[in-house]
């Protein structure tokens, strides 16, 4: 393994570990959703303002109108899945959410083949019948929570729209190829704190220090940082590599949410979440149904 593959690696994880960290800086932070992504959007403004910055992204000419308005329409995305994926968070846990919002795969699959052109094969056909029947198995599963299964289903619903949102996202920097993705994620979150400005309630700040280390922790390390990371990762693996690593992702926000707020995955929440991810791995690393069946009679 050389150096850059090693860097990259090294760099992805720390990605992936921050991001599944995410769900448990929003909870205790305990402040509205919508203020959660606002002060998050701001704090990585500021952030990704000095990264651009340092890195010359800010001269004229770097990147085109249209460019702009393509990443404005991205940054609508994100924030969208980002407000609905916190909300899932107090309906369904973090695990559970986490684990729906991985599906996002095969809604850029859908859009790909609507907007791109891009060809639906029978393989890519079997990996998203097969996350289908891990969503099943999740939706079917009894909610361990008091929150009952209302609240389970909304939760679930609210993941789901984060992963399309999400990958409306993922559509608009595939339009951006070759534009300075620091600078892409720095219009998204810019979009975030103009879309979110109305919404503020300037006279209920939060109070105390805890409640603003969390905010900004948010918009500085787990936007800010974490971009940075996750680009540069993905400027140096390939792209199996970047596939597989991202898997770090769900597995840490599951462990996160065992750990920090007692929610075990039921049995049949289990194999349902186990099931999504293993689909979402063949469709991101190019599995066969084939070696999926050799692997399981080895």
């Amino acid at each position: 393994m050389n150096s850059e593959i090693r860097t990259g690696t090294a760099q992805m994880t720390a990605a992936m570990l921050i991001s599944g960290t995410i769900g448990w800086f929003v909870v205790i932070s305990g402040q509205p959703v919508s203020g959660v992504v606002f002060w998050r959007c701001l704090f990585g403004a500021v952030s990704l303002l000095v990264v651009c910055a340092a890195m010359g992204l800010l001269r004229p000419g770097i990147i085109s109108l249209k460019s702009v308005g393509i990443a404005v329409f991205g940054g609508v995305a994100i924030v969208l899945n980002w407000l609905l994926l916190f909300a899932s968070y107090s309906h369904a846990s973090i695990s559970i959410a986490t684990t729906v919002y991985n599906t996002q795969p095969f809604m850029l699959l859908a859009l790909g083949a609507l907007f791109l052109g891009e060809r639906i094969t029978t393989t890519k056909l079997f990996w998203l019948t097969l996350a289908f029947a891990g969503m099943a198995a999740i939706v079917e599963a009894k909610p361990a929570t008091a929150g009952g299964h209302e609240g389970y289903g909304l939760g679930i619903l609210l993941a789901l729209g984060a992963a399309f949102f999400y990958a409306l996202a993922a559509l608009a920097a595939k339009w951006l190829k070759g534009t300075p993705p620091h600078l892409i994620a720095l219009i998204q979150v810019a979009t975030g704190v103009l879309m979110l400005l109305p919404t503020m309630n300037f006279s209920d700040l939060p109070g105390d220090g805890q409640s603003w280390s969390i905010l900004i922790t948010m918009g500085v390390v787990h936007t800010g940082l974490m971009y940075v990371l996750l680009y540069g990762a993905i400027q140096k693996l390939p792209i199996h590599l970047t596939g597989a690593l991202s898997f770090i992702y769900p597995i840490a926000a599951i462990l996160v949410d065992r750990v920090a707020f007692g929610h075990a995955l039921q049995p049949l929440q289990l194999v349902g979440a186990a099931v999504i991810l293993v689909a979402a791995a063949g469709m991101n690393l190019g599995w066969t149904p084939a070696q999926l069946l050799r692997a399981r009679a080895g």
